[in-house]
């Protein structure tokens, strides 16, 4: 496959990605991790990305921020466009450039991510003097105005901290600080809230939340939790093993999934009633794993973990538009939950 080179004329998103496939170098031979990737987010959008560990999810934040380790890993085939902007024929140094000032990451681990030996305004202020010019005074006081937009209590102290000092739901907004330092178009938020307690998970969003309504940020976020999609997004695109396989609003999603994979995730979600004590049942789980991107099944990749398997799955199934901006790629993606369930 080959990258498209084909320029675009008519600028519908704030960020597309379009046919995004991506390989890696293992063990002697191509392996495809992600395979034939679109999606896309509007202005002031929130997309979700969700799946379990392995289904492509980071891989495709990375793709976009084009921090694909090279090699093992190249984009062999689609476009990204930022604005436009065919972002994968771009020069490194035009990547630098819109990488942190229009593009920003939100990652995973926020100690890991965090230079142990800066302080953190030191941290903040990198990211404002890589985009922006300034004297350090006016970059001191853009520094603690972050601070005061992520609600770090006693601003004028911490901004000479170090990552150590700070608890993990604080260290989390000293992330966010620097994704949001040049005020970026568009956010990419890699599971925001790991290893944070669920009082501080919920504070996390809330802010991110306030901070979008601000300044009608795009946000992707990368998630395996259905009930952050439900509070978060406005759209949801679900991943299972490099692929996307379900795409919808939040709440055609939730309300009629039409992909078996996506029905077992929120069957995974625990229920909170009344009489949970006295009626106690067994959490539903997806049996087996996701499969290895070394020995991936014939067709369909989720059939050997499929309620609903059939012998047409020995074929991948196509991605089927099932209104705008609404596909399945199932071969039952045009039957309700329901009626598609017979099938067991």
């Amino acid at each position: 496959m080959t990258i498209d080179t084909t320029p675009t004329s008519k600028v519908t998103a704030a960020l597309e990605v379009d046919g995004l496939c991506v390989e890696f170098s293992m063990r002697g031979k191509q392996v495809s991790v992600l395979s034939d990737v679109s999606l896309s987010i509007r202005h002031g959008q929130t997309l979700a990305i969700v799946g379990e560990s392995g289904c492509g999810k980071s891989m495709t934040a990375l793709a976009i921020m084009r921090l694909i380790p090279s090699p093992p890993g190249r984009i062999s085939a689609g476009r990204i466009l930022f604005n436009g902007e065919n972002l994968i024929q771009a020069s490194e140094r035009r990547i630098r450039e819109i990488r942190g000032r229009d593009i920003s990451m939100i990652f995973q681990e926020p100690m890991t991510s965090l230079n142990p030996v800066y302080t953190i305004g030191n941290q903040i202020a990198e990211t404002i003097r890589r985009h922006q010019k300034g004297s350090s005074a006016d970059v001191r006081e853009q520094v603690l105005d972050l601070l005061r937009l992520v609600q770090i209590p006693a601003p004028e102290r911490r901004i000479d901290e170090y990552p150590h000092q700070l608890s993990g739901g604080m260290r989390q907004r000293i992330m966010i600080a620097i994704a949001l330092a040049c005020e970026p178009a568009i956010l990419i938020a890699d599971e925001p809230t790991t290893a944070l307690d669920v009082t501080v998970q919920a504070q996390i969003f809330d802010l991110l939340k306030d901070i979008q309504a601000k300044r009608r940020t795009s946000m992707v976020l990368i998630t395996h939790d259905f009930g952050v999609v439900a509070e978060m997004a406005d759209r949801v695109v679900v991943m299972y093993a490099g692929r996307k396989i379900e795409e919808g609003s939040v709440e055609e999603v939730i309300n009629d999934p039409r992909h078996p994979y996506t029905r077992g995730l929120l069957r995974c979600m625990p229920q909170i009633k009344l009489d949970s004590i006295l009626a106690a049942k067994p959490l539903a789980e997806i049996p087996g794993t996701v499969p290895d991107l070394l020995v991936q099944p014939r067709g369909c990749p989720f059939a050997p973990r499929c309620p609903s398997v059939m012998a047409k799955c020995i074929e991948m199934p196509p991605s089927v538009q099932l209104g705008e901006q609404r596909s399945a790629r199932c071969w039952l993606a045009h039957e309700p939950a329901t009626t598609g369930e017979q099938h067991v």
